[in-house]
């Protein structure tokens, strides 16, 4: 990456420092917390501020000031719902000057599609919107516009390494991103990663400062070290039935997140989905199908060493059912899962080893 790194990038929107150090056992009252409104939703961050130079609260405002611009600039760059966005821009075919959290994001969302042998595809945006979960709402797809829409997109095409590909001026025109035997347009929605990355990029501001404690909540979550109680970090997961939509009212059970710093993401498809003729249909894609799943697993909560990759393979799991995406946990040894699923009307769970559901 550039000298224009994303924390670069951030940092130069303030000429305020604030360093803090943390201890593992700080009294409750050194931790802060504050919310806001971003991608959507609303945020959360929860830290310890136990500093050096006995951080005092007034400074808080500097570090939420802070996060509140590092939020706006992932909205800049990456929200599909921002049609003035870096992102809506390239989907509409036009040149753009991508900034660090525009290249990282590809880069790592491309490294993601070869891990999941093509199962998380960021560049499949057009079958979202073909089946009614972009901005298009149309009627379900038959089998030849879902052929033809398969055909004219997905990271199959595209090529890696995106700076390799950008002008001398910084200037990246998407057709320059199409491998040599493809045609046709180039379109990305990272509804897969995006929330998960943006908890990565906001912790990483708090680690620079020296935070040490922390809990990132973007509608995903990314955490480490301790509680104000100096334990480790609790987590509901939501019960996975349709009409929940209140986070953390309808609980199916609560787990404490191994030590050290993890992204904990559920992906469910319980609270998105899709009615046609009085039929449902999931909000999950399957790309290599390009139709929604139809499997019996409800819900997928992953821990993984940070939230994008705990949001893409909470994805993952939900793409390809409970069978698969145990098998892969199990693989794994950096992760950790909890699987809801229907089994003839009850629900089920199935966790990994290192996974306590309580």
């Amino acid at each position: 990456m550039s000298s224009d790194t994303i924390f670069g990038y951030i940092f130069r929107l303030f000429s305020a420092a604030v360093i803090l150090t943390s201890v593992s056992c700080a009294p409750r009252d050194r931790y802060v917390s504050f919310t806001g409104f971003a991608q959507g939703g609303t945020y959360s961050v929860q830290f310890n501020m136990n500093g050096r130079d006995g951080m005092i609260k007034e400074r808080v405002q500097t570090v939420r000031d802070s996060v509140d611009a590092i939020l706006g600039a992932i909205d800049r760059s990456l929200s599909g719902y921002n049609r003035n966005s870096l992102l809506s821009r390239f989907n509409e075919g036009l040149t753009i000057r991508p900034d660090s959290l525009f290249i990282d994001i590809y880069d790592r969302s491309y490294d993601i599609y070869e891990s999941t042998a093509g199962v998380v595809d960021v560049a499949s945006a057009p079958l979202f919107d073909i089946w009614g979960f972009g901005f298009k709402n149309g009627q379900i797809p038959d089998d030849e516009l879902v052929a033809r829409t398969m055909a004219g997109c997905g990271m199959r095409r595209l090529r890696k390494d995106m700076r390799a590909y950008l002008t001398e001026s910084g200037e990246l025109d998407p057709r320059r991103l199409l491998d040599e035997n493809a045609t046709g347009t180039v379109a990305l929605n990272y509804n897969a990663v995006a929330q998960g990355y943006s908890c990565d990029v906001v912790a990483r501001y708090l680690y620079s400062l020296g935070v040490k404690d922390m809990m990132v909540n973007i509608g995903e979550i990314y955490c480490d070290g301790l509680n104000p109680s100096g334990k480790a970090w609790t987590i509901g997961i939501d019960k996975p039935v349709d009409g929940n939509n209140d986070p953390g009212v309808q609980l199916q059970g609560v787990f404490s997140v191994p030590s050290g710093p993890h992204g904990v993401v559920t992906s469910g498809n319980y609270r998105k989905f899709y009615v046609s003729d009085g039929r449902k249909y999931a909000h999950t894609i399957d790309p290599r199908t390009g139709r929604p799943v139809t499997h019996n697993l409800l819900s997928a909560t992953v821990i993984a060493p940070d939230a994008t990759l705990a949001d893409a393979y909470a994805t993952y799991c939900m793409v390809v059912g409970l069978d698969q995406a145990v098998a892969f946990i199990e693989s794994s040894p950096d992760l950790e899962a909890c699987l809801i699923y229907d089994d003839n009307g009850q629900f089920r769970t199935w966790t990994s080893t290192g996974l306590s559901l309580n």
